[in-house]
């Protein structure tokens, strides 16, 4: 008898969830009816010179165009904008050169038209077979069955990124684009992406926002940039504004309009600080060389007047010199940076669809990509279905919430996924001694009366809440001049309202930094937790903006130090930047796993590991679990614990819909506690999504757990309940959150020590190209090490 199949190194489905209310929810994934039945040939593509995506589809394109009916045979292959392109047909040749000129470029005067070398050479043949047996369950996922769902994306994703805007997986278009302040508009997009699932391939279909530069009058974008009414409004900015303006629009594409004959565009290199007027050259003439101006010279070559002929030029290409009002901005180029407060707020108002209208806009979206019209489908033999998919699924029942034996109502069972404190006190008051209140702002934005009127209404609500009244510790002389002090943030407009849910919230956040407990579970509601000793880690790491390659990224970890699973300590380090593995977890596990041991010797360990991607996952399971093993052995060589490591992923296209209304919360959202581990998921590995949190604003997006390792043997429903359950355990709110707290907990640890910068320069932009340094990052003061300062 033959040994059995290794399917995968990962943990496979122990079964399926039977726990709670069995309901049917609507998905946002469509069913692959056919895959091809022949197979797919799989090119490398070489474009020289190198150039942007868009750029090689046009290339692509006009080679396709004169190749069709000779080399290419009809096979109508795909290509996915950079090097791959898969054919139905094999074609006649192994490798082969050709020579592309896109059609309507101009040479500039005495040279020959650009022109591109396009090399094409076979890679491999991909026979289908293998994936079916993967989605079936009865062969591992291998390179070519990655290579096979690589290839049924680029199919799904070919025509749509020769007709639209693509970013990604995702095609934008301008109907109903919205303007957002500062010369941007914000567009919808669709996503889709080829997902295998139990037994058969998927398209998860989803709505996407991205914002864009504002296409049209470079002037007007300008203008909007600037903050001025109209272009005389310009003539009045100082050198400090210009530069703003310049490093907003350097890089934009622009096309002129002073030469209609002409369709290329052109990069802005920079703005000049002179006028059309003031920037003057020599200009060959009939009687020999001649001074002129920009202003002149359009006048005389174009018959063009400028409106604006003391505004600054710009320069594109190398030397060219332009004024802005004959310039105007191409359409669908992406804002590459981050948005400011006021954009993002918009863009938010934009993005945030209602369930009903999300699940109408994907619908729409499946009319644009028309599947059953797509003859690039037809070809290769692929079809997708044009209804979503229903998926089995089962709601969860809340667990029982404990406060102070005091409260009224002290043990309860939340309803939706929310409560209040009214009646109710903490868990443990934590002792607030000496302390005070510091405003930044003048009188006129925070009056003295205001401020004594919020410093009272806070102290009652403390008391209200179960805080203590209490003498702190002096500090003595032997202590830095970095005090570790615990700190509360709030905002000047809610604290003038002073009211009493806001209030209560804040009390929440000062407990846990004092060191007290908010809230844990009823009886019975843990047992994984309380049968054993158990310490439970979130982890995360926070990488430096798109860009920047000097600033470090920062890993956080976070582990409970308590059996109640509600109080945590935290280890951060930096490391090198965009690596995703954690450089020194054991280093990390050890830190934490000593101030767990001041109660007891954790028998178990369960990991909750947030953002990475499924293509990590094997380098993850390799490097950390391996990490918290070694680190367990450092502490004693027969210490040997079992891990449970889960990775948590928000960063997905997943959504569900009620089927019935009834089944909706009041947002319209699937109800919290939802949770969804067959048809869609992976075709054997344990993963699920769950959806813990009552909705708020637009469609909730479900967590989907990935169960990397599991020495603890967990079951389906054991460790489904118990993630749902620690879902209401998070400490600063009363309500249910989207992911387990641990993991949550960790990416506010990791977001907020960028902010502990040593030096005064620190911004939030990328640090200058001279620096030869990155910052470095201040240690969390020992005071506030093991309480939840981050909060």
């Amino acid at each position: 008898m033959s040994a059995p199949i290794k399917l995968t190194d990962l943990v496979k489905r122990p079964g399926i969830g039977k726990a709670g209310k069995a309901i049917k929810v609507r998905s946002n994934f469509f069913e692959v009816k056919a895959l091809p039945d022949i197979n797919i040939y799989h090119y490398d593509v070489t474009i020289t010179p190198d150039v942007p995506p868009p750029v090689n589809r046009r290339i692509f394109d006009q080679f396709v165009l004169l190749n069709s009916k000779s080399d290419l045979a009809d096979s109508m292959p795909v290509y996915d904008g950079r090097k791959n392109l898969f054919s139905s047909k094999e074609l006649p040749f192994d490798s082969r050169t050709f020579e592309v000129t896109l059609p309507g470029e101009q040479a500039p005067p005495g040279k020959p038209v650009k022109s591109f070398r396009l090399k094409v050479k076979k890679a491999a043949s991909i026979n289908l077979e293998e994936l079916h047996l993967f989605l079936k369950g009865r062969a591992a996922m291998s390179s070519n069955c990655l290579t096979a769902i690589m290839a049924l994306d680029v199919l799904i994703h070919h025509k749509p990124a020769m007709l639209y805007t693509t970013i990604g997986r995702s095609f934008f278009t301008p109907e109903g684009k919205m303007p957002l302040p500062g010369g941007l508009e914000v567009w919808r997009g669709y996503y889709q992406s080829m997902r295998p699932g139990v037994g058969r391939m998927l398209v998860n279909i989803d709505i996407s926002s991205t914002a864009f530069f504002q296409s049209g009058s470079l002037i007007e974008l300008v203008c909007k940039v600037a903050n001025v009414r109209e272009p005389a409004g310009l003539l009045r900015l100082g050198n400090h504004e210009w530069k703003k303006v310049e490093k907003f629009i350097k890089g934009i594409r622009v096309k002129v309009t002073h030469r209609s004959a002409s369709s290329r565009g052109f990069k802005i290199a920079k703005l000049l600080d002179k006028s059309a007027e003031a920037v003057t050259f020599t200009q060959e003439t009939d009687s020999g060389p001649k001074s002129t101006n920009v202003a002149a010279y359009f006048r005389q070559a174009y018959k063009t007047s400028l409106r604006y002929p003391k505004l600054r030029c710009i320069t594109v290409g190398r030397d060219m010199v332009l004024p802005m009002e004959v310039c105007t901005v191409v359409e669908g180029q992406r804002y590459p940076k981050k948005l400011d407060e006021r954009q993002t707020a918009e863009m938010i108002t934009f993005a945030a669809l209602r369930p009903h209208d999300r699940e109408n806009s994907i619908k729409n979206g499946l009319r644009v990509l028309d599947y059953g019209h797509n003859e690039y489908h037809k070809n290769f033999g692929l079809t997708v279905s044009n209804e979503s998919e229903i998926v089995n699924a089962r709601v969860l029942p809340a667990p029982g919430i404990s406060y102070h034996p005091s409260s009224r109502d002290a043990n309860f069972v939340p309803r939706d996924g929310a409560w209040n404190l009214v009646g109710k006190k903490v868990l443990t008051g934590a002792s607030l001694g000496y302390w005070g209140v510091v405003v930044f702002g003048t009188e006129r934005d925070f009056s003295a009366s205001q401020a004594q009127h919020f410093v009272r209404e806070l102290s009652i609500t403390c008391q209200n809440t179960g805080m203590q009244r209490g003498t702190a510790p002096l500090l003595g002389e032997h202590e830095p001049s970095v005090l570790g002090v615990a700190s509360q943030c709030v905002q000047m407009a809610h604290a003038r309202q002073a009211k009493v849910q806001y209030l209560a919230n804040v009390c929440l956040k000062i407990n846990v930094k004092l060191g007290g407990t908010n809230s844990t579970f009823g009886a019975n509601m843990a047992p994984f937790v309380s049968e054993r000793p158990t310490i439970i880690f979130g982890a995360d790491v926070n990488h430096p903006a798109p860009g920047d390659t000097l600033r470090p990224s920062i890993a956080a970890v976070v582990a409970s130090v308590d059996s109640k699973c509600a109080k945590y300590a935290t280890a951060i380090r930096t490391q090198e930047a965009r690596l995703e593995t954690i450089q020194d977890l054991e280093g990390m596990v050890i830190e934490l796993l000593r101030a767990f041991h001041s109660v007891t010797q954790p028998a178990r360990i369960l990991f909750y590991r947030d953002g990475v991607s499924e293509g990590e996952f094997s380098k993850v399971l390799r490097d950390e679990v391996g990490a918290i093993r070694s680190a367990c052995k450092k502490l004693n060589a027969s210490y040997a614990p079992k891990i449970t490591f889960v990775v948590v992923q928000k960063r997905h296209h997943a959504r569900f819909f009620p089927s019935q209304r009834e089944l909706a919360d009041r947002s319209g959202n699937c109800q919290p506690g939802t949770v969804v581990d067959t048809g869609i998921v992976h075709p054997f590995e344990f993963d699920f999504y769950l959806q813990s949190h009552a909705g708020l604003l637009g469609t909730s997006r479900p967590a989907h757990y990935n169960v990397l390792h599991d020495d603890n043997q967990f079951t389906a429903d054991s460790l489904q309940e118990l993630t749902y359950r620690l879902c209401y355990l998070y400490a600063r709110c009363t309500r249910s959150v989207s992911m387990v707290p641990a993991a949550y907990y960790a990416h506010l640890v990791a977001q907020r020590a960028r902010f502990h910068s040593k030096g005064e320069n620190w911004s939030e932009t990328s640090p200058s190209e001279g620096m030869a340094e990155p910052l470095s990052y201040a240690p969390i003061n020992a005071r506030l090490r093991n309480v939840m300062w981050f909060m």
